[in-house]
């Protein structure tokens, strides 16, 4: 079972320190086991899925990535489209997970090829209720690639 799995990856896309710790303490409570890591923007993103700059050292690659859309330099729908229009990035599911309930970014998220689009929940019971969601559904529903296989390994 994934939830008990300590080598699951989630690399969570987010420019918020504060957003970053809550999901991390929201993630420990679900009590999924996993490495959390974390970029600040979609070129970072691109960076460690793309093992350039400070990611070109062995970096391990997620299982899920959590996407914020609002973030400098490249946006979550920049960084979105870029990850599904790579061959060998585009197996990785993507949750957007953003504070935007506008149509146009949940419409264009879904075109681009996200995973799944949440609202980030305003209070941290909600965001462990959202973990714990994300945790049940992604890691002991869905059957996830192994990564020898999707990563050509």
């Amino acid at each position: 079972m994934y939830a008990e799995d300590k080598s699951l990856i989630i690399l969570m896309a987010d420019d918020d320190d504060d957003d970053c710790l809550l999901a991390k303490k929201a993630l420990e409570q679900s009590g999924l086991v996993a490495q959390l890591n974390f970029v600040k923007d979609g070129e970072e993103l691109m960076d460690y899925l793309c093992e350039r700059n400070d990611y070109e050292c062995d970096v391990s690659k997620p299982d899920i990535i959590l996407l914020d859309l609002n973030m400098p330099k490249m946006n979550g729908l920049e960084a979105l489209k870029a990850i599904k229009s790579n061959q060998m990035l585009s197996h990785i599911p993507v949750i957007v997970l953003t504070t935007s309930k506008a149509d146009h970014d949940i419409c264009n998220s879904y075109s681009f090829g996200a995973s799944s689009y949440i609202t980030k929940p305003a209070s941290f019971k909600g965001l462990v209720e959202t973990m714990d969601m994300i945790k049940k559904y992604w890691f002991e529903v869905v059957e996830l690639p192994k990564k020898h296989m999707a990563w050509g390994g």
